[in-house]
């Protein structure tokens, strides 16, 4: 009975795996057996405990065969079925070694989801914040990110040159910070605009850029805040035209085509008192994040030299932490204040 209560226990655990009959097999252990019990005589019955034993152990032995066998079957047609051969028709994208991933994301018609949100013009606050705090979300998710850079609707993500994330697939690095991305930006939504339900989900295309030497990425770095200083005073200008000048935005188009940014710095001095080295930085330097170690206090449960009762206290400790900051990339001072950002090359 102990062996019988052994296979039922084996077609229990290993019913769901295989497709042969394992009650059929157990009843026929059980035929076998009644069949030996009435072929025996009387004074073979001190020989039957030790028959039984050998009958079982055989009929055992051959379940657990069956079962591997129809295991090792089922797997095998899973991991090599008719259908694998179109796996070969994946195209394999691999980033070059030793060069620095860039990942940039771009509103896709942000536009339209501005107005349909009532961003505040030129510069909204609220949406700023929200798109920096998703990037921190995707560079606390995938810390090889060494540095990351945002303006207005688009945000740049830099990989170290020495990363293996996704084995470098392209693809793969896009796709898994995009995707992160928009849906931090989603599940925070209500933090930054408590008062302005989403009316619908946005979205970011992504783009994948190699670069292979430090100065190409400090340049490509220097372009992007260059980039935003333009695009925010030409911005900052046109709307205070619009808002406080009284025109229309064709109006405004007009009036700005043509000038430098002087032109545009004098405008908005002469006719707004506005100082244009006086908006915040966020505005015109945009937002870079960077790796800092910090100091952070918790409650831990612990004991003291002094003290040897374990009980609640302050503990103080450095912790590795994403930092935003607003300040100047395109000079040498924050490189040499972030040496570790750049990765063992000479310009």
């Amino acid at each position: 009975m102990k062996d019988l209560r052994i296979l039922r226990t084996l077609a229990t655990a290993f019913s769901l795996c295989t497709s042969r009959s394992i009650p059929a097999l157990l009843r026929q252990s059980r035929t076998n057996t009644r069949c030996l019990s009435l072929s025996v005589n009387e004074k073979h019955k001190q020989n039957l405990s030790k028959t039984n034993s050998h009958v079982f152990r055989g009929l055992r032995i051959n379940v657990i065969g069956q079962l591997q066998r129809s295991l090792h079957f089922s797997t095998s047609v899973m991991a090599k079925s008719k259908f694998e051969y179109v796996r070969q028709f994946e195209t394999p994208d691999p980033c070059l070694p030793n060069t620095w991933i860039v990942i940039r994301l771009d509103g896709r018609n942000f536009h339209k989801f501005a107005d349909a949100h009532s961003f505040r013009k030129p510069n909204d606050e609220r949406a700023l914040q929200l798109m920096t705090r998703a990037a921190e979300t995707v560079m606390s998710d995938f810390r090889d990110i060494v540095i990351a850079y945002g303006q207005s609707d688009e945000f740049s993500f830099v990989l170290k040159k020495s990363t293996m994330l996704y084995s470098r697939r392209a693809s793969k690095l896009m796709t898994h910070v995009a995707s992160q991305f928009s849906s931090s930006y989603v599940f925070h939504w209500a933090e930054h605009f408590p008062d302005q339900p989403l009316q619908y989900p946005p979205g970011f295309d992504g783009r994948v850029i190699l670069y292979p030497s430090n100065k190409n990425l400090r340049d490509y770095l220097s372009w992007r805040q260059a980039d935003c200083h333009i695009n925010n005073l030409y911005n900052t200008c046109f709307w205070a035209l619009v808002q406080q000048g009284g025109m229309t935005t064709t109006q405004a188009e007009e009036r700005l085509r043509h000038t430098f940014s002087a032109d545009k710095n004098e405008i908005l001095f002469s006719e707004f008192g506005v100082n244009y080295n006086n908006e915040p930085d966020m505005y015109r330097k945009g937002t870079v994040l960077v790796w800092k170690r910090v100091e952070e206090t918790v409650m831990r449960t612990c004991r003291t030299a002094e003290d040897p009762v374990e009980r609640q206290r302050e503990v103080t400790k450095l912790r590795k932490k994403v930092v935003p900051l607003h300040t100047d990339i395109i000079g040498d001072p924050f490189w040499e204040e972030h040496p570790d950002i750049l990765e063992g090359e000479s310009f």
